[in-house]
């Protein structure tokens, strides 16, 4: 899958061959719920998930997010970033709401977590909820 902005001069795909795996983990090692993980296990997680990757005119990756899914009744939203110089042009919207029409997420019930952007997601129709979680230990 891949698709055009309507207005400025940026893409999406799904294609795990054209992201930028660096550029991922730099993002990620930015963020309060990643910034802990190791490569190694960066890695794992896009080899096994639906990823997306934005890109600007020159083919350089732009913002990123990844779907933990089963295709059919289940769909965890997780990792979605924007590099700090395309922020502020609506980019996080339009990754959401592509993620959401993809063919393997529309169908399920969806879940994510974040600690700062609600107000995004509560465009979508997310509501907050209570959640019960149980974390792993910290690996090396």
């Amino acid at each position: 899958m891949e698709r055009k902005h309507e207005l400025l001069p940026y893409w999406i795909s799904d294609s795990k061959e054209r992201l930028d795996r660096d550029k991922i983990a730099e993002l990620l090692g930015t963020a309060y719920w990643s910034s802990k993980r190791s490569r190694a296990t960066i890695e794992a997680g896009i080899d096994a998930s639906l990823c997306f990757g934005i890109y600007d005119e020159n083919g350089q990756q732009a913002g990123f997010s990844r779907v933990i899914t089963d295709g059919a009744t289940f769909s965890y939203i997780c990792d979605v970033i924007i590099d700090p110089g395309h922020r502020g042009k609506g980019l996080g919207k339009w990754l959401v709401r592509t993620m959401l029409a993809h063919p393997d997420v529309q169908p399920t019930n969806k879940m994510l977590a974040t600690r700062d952007a609600h107000g995004l997601y509560e465009q979508f129709g997310f509501q907050r909820a209570e959640a019960l979680r149980l974390e792993r230990a910290a690996t090396p």
